[in-house]
This record gives C-alpha cells, sequence and structure tokens, in this order.
C-alpha cells in the first residue's frame, strides 16, 4: 500500500450550485475507485442567498459573511455524513475530507487577483470527526495562476489516452475542457457557459431550477443575432490561462444585451444552448484539434439537447460520458477533490501550471484538524 492509502471524501458545489456532490473513495496504490456518492441537496433559501451573492445581487456586510460561510459548512458536513451512511461507513475510517466549498467570487486577474470560496472547513472537522483538507485554490493564484480549473490533474490521472489526445469536457455551470495527450502532456481552461445561463433563465421564467433534457430549449429557435451578441464578449477570444464563473455570466449580463427583451423567453433559452455548445466547440477546435475523442462529465451530460448540439458540432469526433470509463459524470469533481486531499496529505502538488499559468508546482490546500478524544 501506497502513503496515506485509504478512503478520502470529496465534496464540492460547483458554479451551478444545485447540489453538493460527495464522494467516498478508495485510493489503493495511488489508484481512486469510487465507493459511494451522492448529491445532497440545499435549503432553497441557502441556495437562493449563495446565487444571489455570487452573481453580486446581493452584498453582505461582516456578520451575513459569517453566518453564510457556516451555514454552507453544515451543509457539507451533512453531505459527507449522509455518504458515509450510504455506505455504511464510519467517520472514523476516514482519512480525510478534500473540501472545495461554494465559490462565490473568482477574481484571478488584476492587481490584486483572488479567489473565494465558504464553508469553513474547521466546522466541517468538527461536525464530522474527520480531518479537513480545504481551501485549494488560492495557493495557486497566489503563484500567479488561475486557480481553476483544478481537476485537469485528476482527469490526467483517470482518463489519459494510450496513443493520441483526448478531451475531457466538464459541463458544470461554467465548461471547462482538458486536452490530454498519451505523452502526459496536459492544458486546460474554463471556455464559458455551460449550464449556469440556462438554469438561471429557466428558474426565472419556468420557476423551475434546471431545464430538463434541454426541453424548453428545444421549444424555441435560436436566434443568430442575440447568438452573434453573446458570442462577442472579450472573454471567448482571450487565450488561456484563463478562468471565468457566475461573477462574469449571469443574468444581468444576458440582461444588458437588449435583443433579450425583443424575444420570447423559450428563444433566449434556445440561444443560450447554442452559446454554450458554439463557445464549447470553438474551443475545443482551436485548442484541442488534434483530439479524437470527447469525454463528457458534470450535470450537462444528462442535458439531450445539450449534448446533440455539442456533438453535431464535433466534426467527427466521438462524444461519449465518463460513465462509458466506469466514472460517473456527476461525480468526477467530487472525486476530484479527494483526490487533491490524498496528495496534499502525501506532500505532492496538486496544481498544473500548465492549465492555470502559475509560476510553479504548488502543495495545495491547508489542513483543518478533526477533534481527538
Amino acid at each position: 500500500m501506497a502513503a496515506h492509502d485509504g478512503l478520502y471524501i470529496g465534496l464540492i458545489s460547483g458554479t451551478s450550485a444545485d447540489g453538493i456532490d460527495a464522494a467516498l473513495v478508495r485510493f489503493e496504490n495511488e489508484r481512486p475507485a469510487l465507493v459511494a456518492g451522492l448529491t445532497y441537496p440545499w435549503d432553497e433559501n441557502l441556495r437562493s442567498r449563495i446565487l444571489a451573492v455570487a452573481q453580486d445581487e446581493e452584498r453582505l456586510d461582516l456578520d451575513d459573511y459569517g453566518r453564510l460561510d457556516v451555514a454552507v459548512a453544515h451543509a457539507f458536513a451533512d453531505a459527507a455524513l449522509a455518504v458515509l451512511a450510504r455506505a455504511g461507513v464510519q467517520p472514523a475510517d476516514v482519512t480525510a475530507i478534500g473540501s472545495h466549498g461554494q465559490t462565490i467570487r473568482h477574481r484571478p486577474d488584476g492587481e490584486l487577483p483572488f479567489t473565494l470560496q465558504i464553508g469553513d472547513p474547521s466546522v466541517i472537522a468538527e461536525y464530522t470527526g474527520i480531518d479537513t483538507l480545504g481551501d485549494f485554490r488560492r495557493a495557486d493564484v497566489a503563484a500567479g495562476g488561475q486557480g481553476a480549473p483544478l481537476i485537469p490533474a485528476f482527469h490526467a490521472t483517470v482518463l489519459r489516452p494510450q496513443s493520441g489526445a483526448r478531451v475531457v469536457l466538464n459541463l458544470g455551470g461554467i465548461a471547462n475542457v482538458t486536452r490530454l495527450a498519451s505523452d502526459g502532456s496536459v492544458t486546460g481552461f474554463d471556455t464559458g457557459p455551460a449550464n449556469g445561463l440556462m438554469d438561471a433563465w429557466c428558474l426565472r421564467h419556468r420557476g423551475e431550477a434546471y431545464d430538463r433534457d434541454g426541453r424548453f430549449a428545444l421549444s424555441g429557435t435560436v436566434d443568430p443575432d442575440l447568438l452573434a451578441e453573446l458570442l462577442d464578449d472579450a472573454y471567448f477570444v482571450l487565450p488561456p490561462p484563463k478562468s471565468t464563473g457566475r461573477e462574469h455570466f449571469h443574468l444581468a449580463w444576458l440582461d444588458r444585451h437588449p435583443r433579450v427583451a425583443e424575444l420570447a423567453p423559450e428563444d433566449v433559452q434556445a440561444t443560450l444552448l447554442a452559446l454554450s455548445a458554439v463557445s464549447i466547440t470553438d474551443a475545443i477546435r482551436e485548442h484541442a484539434d488534434d483530439a479524437l475523442d470527447v469525454v463528457a462529465c458534470g450535470g450537462g451530460v444528462h442535458n439531450a439537447a445539450l449534448m446533440l448540439a455539442i456533438d453535431m458540432r464535433l466534426e467527427g469526433r466521438s462524444l461519449v460520458s465518463s460513465a462509458d470509463f466506469d466514472i460517473d459524470p456527476d461525480l468526477m469533481e467530487a472525486m476530484g477533490f479527494a483526490w487533491l486531499a490524498y496528495r496534499r496529505l502525501r506532500g505532492e502538488p496538486g496544481n498544473l501550471p500548465s492549465v492555470t499559468g502559475a509560476r510553479g508546482a504548488r502543495l495545495l490546500g491547508a489542513l483543518y484538524a478533526a477533534p481527538r478524544s
């Protein structure tokens, strides 16, 4: 057995804040295997607060910030205990938790770059009784990196092709792509929106948290003028390394385009789906044109209309789910943060400068010890 092998929990709530993904992962000889996983639902009032803050619709004073940080941590702790209950595993049998937390602001560029995730790891450690690793992104940002995406390093561990090149496509609130090559090289970046804008528009006009199977989008027609306006955003032509989030691509950003108010809601939704598909496939064509296949993961895998729109633009490359490689597409990122915790305890770097643009490899995450009886 390799040093620090054993059971780990990975926790993350992504840009869409559609639930806390929890993965119980066993490491044996440095290889990960999923033991159990689930998506733990947010309390709707808490989710609404998170989204309002992340979209810069609500400003927090210090007391409100502190309370929100602790409330999110309690939810993360509950998610960890829920996945243990599902697996019939005791907290004492788990080596550590790797908690990404909930991003509420990501500003990796500018004079004083920063990234901010809430969900106090001390609270998670206290209430689960398990050592918790948290705050994974800031060391990379301090080293001049984007702090995101971090999971391409995990993609390289579990999905590196035997020959040629492959793309791993994560369809969360924001989409990101990882180019993996058989020679070991890895690049990757956030391409722009995946589900986040569609989810927000669907909630506004349908009262539903997401567009099941893309039915709302399929009921409308893509507006080419609006699509062109949206694709004119400067982010899409920025060279990697780059990362983005809900603080950029949110409903207020969408509403700034006058054409939106002139269209039926279903036509806007159809255009948002096209925006995701076009920006993703354009990024693959420009930065991973040699890829033979695209392996998709994240919640967007379940949106049949989005997957079809992407597939139709891939120019002969095969599009498959990570489930075809025995990796649950809903738990890829959670497994990745369990892996980052494992790396941290082994004293091994977690970032890839070729992805984030950091000055060098860095240890990611800080240890928050559980109480000892």
